[in-house]
């Protein structure tokens, strides 16, 4: 501890050339203060000045200036030149130094022939050379660094608040900046008149076609804060009239730790068109399960694998074991947490959850305690066609990871499923809902905290309708819609994550935890939005719903009984009945939920063996409701 102690010490005392370099300017402003005191003080009687004392004086200042600097940070780079924290460090060194030099000199002044006011005079002089000095520097150091305003674009600003301040700055010092403020735009009266480092503003959003006729600025840059959609509607329609390129400046939430911090300009998302709950996190909670502890991600190539481990490793598990069957999708997982893609990580793990022996020697190895289950086949239309392989992947897969963590005695499970398990019309929900089941059997068993988390459809995952609708329109395709009556529930990547983590923390046993995703949205808005921010005109040919799809999802099956969470935790839970492993039987799942995917023979020997089957296990197989005891 002594050692860290002076190895500190040797730090506060250890001054760069730059740090020196500036001591000497204020050590300068101080003598020049000085004298500029004492000659005021003897009426400009410049003959009545007593060199000696006033030498004296003028050598304890530099020192005591020295060594106070020292204490408070000035001159060992601690702050950015010219900054508000600068400033706040001197003014605090300076009235230090001015009271106990004051002091001194009261003490003394009239003992040694110098007037006692000298050092009460003299401060606030050098105050101002000082910060005049540091002004300069910083005004020298923005000039070398000044955007080139020829080279790149000409671009409004939409919002004069502190995130439109900032942008200004950056592009005007940033010599790589491709855009150049020419002006601000701003619904706030009382900011009619700002102007920011001589960029003003110009006028309101319903202003915005003349002001970048005028300007001629192509490029507009919201700079708006938690900007919602009804506001991002606004601006679209007002760009539209004059075709300007809308760019967006976000205020990221650093997935999990809480930070803000402002994000690079990127372009208009159909995320930002499109109204949704805002989440807010229980970071506490999530921290806590996660900390320092072993955890594996099944599925960890996928969209939503991927991004929950990006999140899991901000809170610094002990180990994070990521998993999946293909190898190209792990190695985009390993660049985005890592930037690399050697796929020499011990992490990460190749494997197949359908391979239950294999799956078995990962879980031995890692023992996680706690498990998020993403791995899944997803598409309706081709798991309608090929059931067998929603059953060996959803059911059995879901089992066998499952029977693994079970085995290793993994503390939280988290099977992620999705609300077309909700009343299950197709493959994909049947299969999915059958894996909620399995889920909870689980957790009665295990008595764990075992439960599974239903979401709707996710902005930008990998397969999802939003990335298919906008390479129809850069191919410029048709797009095609099922029905323009259709709607589904949205939300992006990165708040499903966050979401499906909390639920990590806030679940109980057996629970099936809804997450909040507002109202539910129709397909044609989003198509009609995502076509007019293109610029394009674009064919929408409406196909007609496919076997077994739904015009509207729900997020409850029919008798689901459900009980909503405190709204901090923007979740609601669902009891989802257990089904015990020993009951599935892949024919007579099929049967019920897709007879005619049987052959004629194994249909007519299934609907007979079901007959004898009592209404619950019926129902059972349906999805709907459950008997434990089946």
């Amino acid at each position: 501890m002594s050692e860290n102690l002076g190895s500190y010490d040797h730090l506060i005392w250890e001054l760069p050339a730059s740090g020196w370099r500036q001591w000497l300017l204020d050590s300068c402003a101080w003598i020049a203060a000085l004298i500029a005191a004492v000659i005021l003080r003897t009426e400009f009687q410049i003959s009545q000045i007593d060199l000696w004392p006033a030498g004296a004086m003028i050598l304890l200042v530099v020192v005591v200036h020295l060594i106070a600097g020292i204490v408070g940070w000035l001159y060992q780079g601690r702050y950015v030149p010219g900054s508000f924290e600068e400033v706040r460090a001197l003014g605090w060194v300076m009235v230090v130094e001015a009271v106990l030099l004051g002091a001194v000199c009261i003490a003394v002044g009239n003992d040694v022939g110098l007037p006692r006011s000298t050092v009460l005079l003299a401060a606030p002089m050098a105050l101002i050379v000082m910060l005049a000095v540091r002004f300069l520097r910083r005004l020298f150091r923005e000039r070398q660094h000044r955007g080139n305003g020829k080279a790149a674009r000409r671009a409004l600003i939409f919002g004069a608040g502190s995130l439109g301040q900032i942008m200004v700055q950056r592009m005007l010092t940033d010599e790589n900046s491709p855009y150049w403020p020419v002006g601000l735009l701003d619904d706030d009266g009382t900011k009619a008149h700002l102007s920011i480092r001589k960029v003003p503003v110009l006028g309101k959003l319903k202003d915005l076609v003349l002001v970048a006729k005028r300007m001629q600025a192509p490029v507009l840059i919201v700079a708006v804060a938690n900007a919602d959609a009804n506001l991002m509607k606004r601006i679209v329609e007002a760009a539209a009239q004059y075709e300007i390129d809308i760019k967006v400046v976000p205020t990221l939430e650093k997935s999990l730790g809480g930070r803000k911090e402002v994000g690079p300009v990127r372009d208009l998302t159909i995320e930002d068109l499109i109204e949704r709950p805002v989440i807010n996190l229980d970071i506490a909670s999530i921290a806590k399960y996660l900390a320092f502890k072993r955890v594996l991600v099944t599925g960890a190539g996928g969209s939503i694998g991927q991004e929950l481990c990006v999140q899991i490793r901000k809170y610094r598990p002990a180990s994070l074991i990521m998993l999946d069957h293909d190898e190209t999708h792990l190695q985009d997982t390993e660049f985005a947490l890592w930037g690399t893609g050697l796929l020499m990580q011990p992490e990460i793990v190749l494997a197949d959850i359908r391979d239950r022996d294999r799956l078995m020697d990962v879980f031995r190895q890692w023992k996680p305690e706690v498990v998020f289950h993403a791995a899944a086949l997803k598409h309706v239309p081709m798991l309608q066609r090929y059931p067998i392989e929603a059953w060996d992947t959803n059911v059995l897969g879901t089992l066998n990871v499952l029977e693994c963590a079970r085995a290793v005695g993994t503390e939280v499970f988290v099977n992620i499923s999705t609300d077309k398990a909700a009343d299950p019309t197709t493959i994909l929900g049947h299969s999915k809902r059958l894996a909620e089941c399995l889920t909870s059997w689980f957790g009665e068993q295990t008595g764990r905290r075992y439960c599974s988390v239903r979401f709707g459809n996710v902005f930008g995952s990998r397969g999802s309708m939003i990335p298919l609708f906008k390479k129809m329109i850069d191919r410029d395709l048709p797009i095609t819609v099922t029905s323009k009556d259709a709607t589904r529930y949205f939300m992006t990547i990165p708040e499903a994550c966050q979401l499906v983590v909390q639920a990590g923390a806030i679940g109980s046993r057996g629970d099936v935890m809804i997450l909040d995703m507002g109202s539910p949205v129709r397909i044609m808005d989003i198509v009609n939005r995502m076509i007019a921010t293109s610029g394009k005109e674009c064919e929408v040919q409406v196909t007609g719903i496919r076997g077994g799809e739904k015009i509207n999802e729900v997020l409850f099956s029919h008798g689901e009984q459900d009980d909503v969470s405190s709204p901090r935790d923007r979740t609601v839970r669902a009891l989802v009945p257990p089904v015990a492993p020993q009951n599935l039987d892949y024919q007579g799942w099929l049967a019920m939920v897709a007879p005619e995917m049987l052959t004629e023979p194994e249909a007519s020997k299934e609907v007979t063996d079901l007959e004898a089957m009592n209404r619950e296990a019926r129902l059972l197989a349906a999805g709907i409701t459950m008997n434990p005891q089946i």
